[in-house]
């Protein structure tokens, strides 16, 4: 199994698994996205340490019950042959129904057939009010007529 675009990336290439990535969160589908990893991948998202497919799924699967309405944007800031460092911000809110963006920077380095075999991401929450949302698209993949980060002066 391959998940185009492979190593070693261009500006071009690097910019698509930026939004491939994007679109398969934005998805919410757990299983699909760990997919995307390989089955040794290993992960620090914030404090958590995860090694493989099946830790990355179950922590989706937790994220994405208590995070509502998620909605994400990444926007490629750098790479080289086989890694590609990320920022991103997404909003959500939680079961009381207070809203969050979330700003991050991710590290990504990719196996030969393009799946990630890591992943380190760096991640900060800021409590906002709905009226402070930037993020207005229906569920799912974001429109390519929406502004990216960039855009939104994020």
């Amino acid at each position: 199994m391959t998940r185009p675009p492979l190593p070693p990336f261009t500006q071009e290439s690097a910019t698509l698994k930026v939004r491939a990535a994007e679109d398969g969160w934005n998805s919410r589908n757990p299983k699909a996205v760990a997919q995307a990893y390989t089955p040794d991948s290993q992960w620090r998202n914030r404090a958590e340490f995860l090694t493989g497919q099946a830790e990355i799924e179950a922590f989706l699967t937790r994220k994405w019950a208590r995070e509502h309405d998620y909605r994400l944007i990444k926007e490629l800031w750098s790479w080289t042959t086989n890694r590609i460092a990320v920022r991103f911000a997404y909003e959500w809110h939680d079961a009381e129904g207070q809203w969050f963006r979330a700003y991050g920077n991710e590290n990504w380095e990719f196996a030969e057939d393009g799946r990630m075999r890591r992943r380190i991401a760096s991640i900060n929450d800021l409590a906002i009010t709905e009226s402070e949302r930037l993020f207005h698209w229906p569920q799912g993949r974001r429109p390519d007529d929406h502004p990216g980060l960039s855009e939104l002066g994020l």
